[in-house]
């Protein structure tokens, strides 16, 4: 666990599909095996499974959380720094305007790294470097 952080932020839900393409997107910036961590969110299923069992992804590694398990989910502190600290007393115009600090916002936490690790650290999760 290095600290990098990956995001897919889009204007409309996510799917299923959308999770393939993401995993898909993340494969060649790994160099050894890439640790998935979900919830029990239906985005995680589906074409995800069919991706995962066709053996599109020898890299991928996917972890289960229990149902409703947000303090076991690293990326649940990755969001809260988010909100409570980048983006804290925020004020957008519309859409555009938070769509635009939301990726101010992700490009001041990836410059640090350190506080990302701190986030599985919080979740129980062994931290390997």
């Amino acid at each position: 666990m290095d600290g990098r952080l990956y995001t897919l932020v889009r204007d409309e839900a996510l799917d299923s599909l959308d999770s393939v393409i993401f995993l898909r997107h993340l494969l060649p910036h790994m160099a050894d095996k890439l640790l998935v961590i979900w919830d029990g969110s239906p985005i995680h299923k589906g074409e995800v499974r069919t991706f995962l069992a066709a053996g599109g992804a020898r890299q991928i590694h996917v972890e289960q959380l229990p149902p409703y398990a947000p303090d076991l989910n690293p990326g649940e502190g990755v969001w809260q720094h988010l909100k409570q600290v980048e983006m804290r007393n925020l004020w957008c115009r519309n859409l555009a305007h938070l769509r635009s600090e939301l990726a101010r916002a992700i490009q001041r936490l990836r410059r640090k790294p350190r506080l990302i690790t701190a986030c599985f650290a919080e979740a129980g999760l062994p931290i390997e470097t």
